[in-house]
């Protein structure tokens, strides 16, 4: 008998009583997300897996764990998410999220992939089976996101996908923007084909699309979308069977406004999913993971067992994994949070597999990974980068320029046309109207381009930040109030193969080194986070008012984010497409 007849046989013997089980889970509260009730009962477990509850027999198990009455539900699932832009590994990121009751995580690694390929993205996840929570990938559809706009270190093209859709990891294609589709783009409809031949769904980002471009993005086959920034746009990709995620990430806070909407208008909720898509790690730790958006759902009004099942059992369906997660019912994985009450989403213990893996906001045990050396030696800055190269030259007094302006809780820009002095031949920043210089600097030693354009919504009174993760290509990004200290912040993140620096007045003020991809940090959790802190507050100092000033650095490149975006190859107008020119006339 082969190692899984065996399993599966030793498991209808323990749901049997026939033979000891792993652990009974005595004295809990279970939800059951498909009656949505909740009933006093008991859990028996072997080989991880949920065989029996509430039996009729004596049970016999290795360990018995006291329920105390609590609640038990379902594993937290976050539906869409970038491990990389929470600044650490996934040993290291499961030391916050597995106490906040984080399970399971459907990863698009699109962010290493597109510095390092499918050798980096095979590197990342190389120690998911130690992991206190589970990974399935979304497999990266567009690396580069823009061909032809950017210069990325790595490229995914239909052969790669195809191998990695075979990964026994892989439950969908990754977010697909919605240029390649509408154009009728012939490599990312074969990205599709090769998902839907393995009975595999394709993720959606169909930001900024009007009901006409939603139907055609129907019918090419994304099933998803996490862009919807108010009720109406949720609401429209539901009509046409596009699944909404109500995503909250660092930048990205939707959830108040979509939850608020679905409540309001009396919507089903079973076909909405959580995800956090991009967080700080420091967002995470003080407010929670998938936990907290379930919270708000609560406090906004949301029945409670509605909330959980959008963070459990619509997650696994939506991806065809209900069979083996989502639900508290025999012959799933016993991926199990204790709660003390169904109205606050505070884990008292968490499972994974029947394992106990956190307790009292804690994980169990510290998990470290190891990482190869190329993953650690990604920027190469050209040799011939100075102050200089970073200056917009024009003719005359003034200039008018197309300028990029932020929204303070979202990833979306939207564009103006303004006049600007010119001082020797250059293009000179308004620091008093906050309008400063943009640059986003290659950094794979390929070519060392550089773009440059103007930004408003960081508010810096002097100096520059620069960060080496900039979506999605990950070059150098820096914004700043005077070119020199953009090309000191450069250098920095050169010497430190990557991170998150802020420089003023010629002086390093603060820095956080990511030399994993130029990404992640080699650190634990808690270091990461008071390095976080310590760097914000610079910047603070510095005079941005901006909660999350580095994320926002890191999405302003993004050239498929309405309405610019920015690469080392020009300023790019994202609803066409195209680069175009900085200067208006």
């Amino acid at each position: 008998m082969d190692k899984q007849l065996q399993s599966l046989a030793d498991e209808i013997q323990a749901a049997s009583g026939n033979i000891v089980a792993d652990m009974h889970l005595t004295d809990v509260r279970i939800l059951d997300v498909y009656t949505e009730t909740v009933y006093p009962g008991s859990m028996v477990i072997k080989n991880g897996k949920i065989v029996a509850i509430n039996p009729s027999w004596s049970v016999q198990a290795k360990q018995v764990f006291d329920g105390q009455g609590m609640l038990a539900v379902p594993g937290f699932m976050d539906a869409h998410v970038h491990i990389e832009t929470t600044l650490l590994t996934p040993e290291a990121l499961a030391s916050v999220t597995v106490p906040w009751g984080t399970t399971t995580m459907f990863v698009d690694a699109m962010e290493i992939a597109n510095v390092l390929g499918i050798k980096g993205l095979k590197a990342l996840l190389n120690n998911t089976a130690n992991l206190p929570f589970r990974i399935f990938m979304e497999v990266p559809s567009r690396v580069p996101t823009a061909p032809g706009l950017e210069t990325t270190g790595g490229i995914l093209g239909v052969e790669e996908v195809d191998q990695l859709m075979d990964d026994e990891m892989a439950v969908s294609l990754g977010e697909l923007d919605p240029s390649k589709v509408l154009e009728i783009k012939e490599e990312y409809l074969r990205k599709i084909l090769s998902a839907k031949r393995r009975n595999k769904i394709c993720n959606g980002h169909a930001i900024g699309l009007d009901w006409d471009q939603l139907n055609i993005y129907a019918t090419a086959g994304l099933s998803d979308d996490h862009e919807s920034v108010s009720y109406e746009e949720l609401a429209e990709r539901l009509r046409l069977g596009i699944r909404a995620l109500i995503r909250e990430g660092s930048t990205e806070r939707n959830a108040n406004r979509l939850i608020s909407g679905v409540l309001k208008h009396h919507l089903p909720t079973e076909d909405l999913l959580f995800c956090t898509d991009d967080k700080h790690v420091n967002d995470i730790a003080a407010e929670g993971h998938i936990s907290y958006n379930i919270q708000r759902a609560i406090d906004l009004g949301m029945d409670p067992i509605k909330a959980i099942k959008i963070g459990t059992i619509n997650a696994a369906r939506h991806f065809r994994i209900d069979h083996l997660l989502g639900a508290l019912s025999p012959g799933k994985f016993a991926d199990i949070v204790l709660l003390k009450d169904l109205t606050h989403i505070r884990p008292e213990y968490v499972f994974k597999g029947g394992l106990l893996v956190a307790a009292n906001g804690k994980l169990n045990r510290e998990i470290t990974g190891d990482y190869p050396d190329f993953l650690k030696s990604t920027v190469t800055l050209s040799p011939e980068l100075c102050p200089s190269v970073l200056s917009v030259p024009a003719e005359g007094n003034k200039a008018k320029v197309r300028v990029i302006n932020l929204y303070p809780d979202q990833i979306i820009n939207f564009a103006t046309e303004e006049w600007l002095d010119v001082v020797d031949g250059v293009i000179t920043v308004n620091v008093g109207d906050d309008v400063l210089k943009l640059s986003v600097i290659e950094r794979y030693g390929k070519n060392g381009q550089v773009g440059s354009a103007f930004v408003r919504g960081f508010k810096l009174k002097s100096g520059a930040l620069a960060s080496s993760v900039s979506h999605d290509h990950h070059n150098i990004v820096t914004v700043g109030t005077n070119d020199q200290d953009m090309y000191i912040a450069a250098g920095e993140l050169d010497k430190c193969q990557g991170g998150f620096v802020a420089v003023d007045n010629g002086v390093v003020k603060g820095i956080l080194p990511l030399p994993i991809g130029g990404l992640m940090s080699c650190d634990p959790a808690n270091k990461v986070m008071q390095e976080i802190d310590a760097l914000n507050r610079v910047v603070r100092d510095m005079g941005s008012e901006l909660p999350s000033p580095f994320m926002s650095l890191s999405f302003v490149s993004l050239p498929t984010v309405p309405e610019l975006g920015l690469t080392d190859k020009g300023l790019i107008s994202v609803k066409d497409h195209r680069i175009i020119s900085l200067v208006v006339g």
